[in-house]
């Protein structure tokens, strides 16, 4: 096995071959891939030209996965920063601006010294400037609303929202299970 082979991660779909996350993009290492193979738990759908080799096992490195058990991901998102930001957009929610994950903070709506909790529907997205700004006020007092309503996204937003940010890389072979938000060739 070459070093060059930690460089071919495999492209995950879920059992309806749609991937099971845009962003981040589900990806497995390539051994974890070779383990599901050999536990019959995923279909090899695309593979690189590169082989890797046992004692009695030649086989190429999948590049796409199809699971053989449906993930229903309709459960709810786990409230997590990186979830508000991609709820978000990344974008501050006070300046409209987008910004890195690094440049982004999350502000309360309503204050925890306020009584506001640190929930779904209390908290945004905010650039740094914006939110010490806003500080320990409410929207009204310092006229900074939210520009859009903060909520509880479903899994299918969150979905969404991640395919309009493709990742760095991107094997040919995956481009046909990933619908990026690109104009289409007539």
């Amino acid at each position: 096995m070459s070093a060059m082979a930690a460089n071919f991660p495999a492209l995950v779909l879920n059992a309806d071959f749609r991937p099971l996350s845009y962003f981040p993009l589900s990806l497995w290492s390539w051994q974890d891939t070779i383990k599901a193979v050999f536990l019959d738990r995923v279909n090899i759908v695309s593979e690189y030209e590169t082989v890797v080799h046992s004692p009695t096992i030649a086989m190429r490195l999948p590049s796409v996965i199809a699971l053989k058990d449906y993930i229903h991901l309709d459960r709810r998102p786990a409230f997590t920063r990186f979830n508000v930001f991609l709820r978000d957009r990344f974008s501050c929610q006070y300046c409209g601006l987008g910004y890195y994950s690094e440049d982004l903070t999350f502000d309360h709506i309503v204050p925890r010294s306020r009584g506001g909790r640190t929930t779904w529907d209390n908290v945004v997205t905010a650039c740094q400037d914006c939110n010490l700004r806003k500080s320990n006020r409410t929207p009204r007092e310092c006229r900074m609303h939210p520009r859009h309503p903060a909520e509880q996204p479903t899994t299918f937003q969150l979905q969404e929202n991640g395919r309009g940010f493709p990742p760095n890389f991107l094997h040919e072979s995956w481009r046909d299970f990933l619908y990026w938000d690109s104009e289409l060739e007539s």
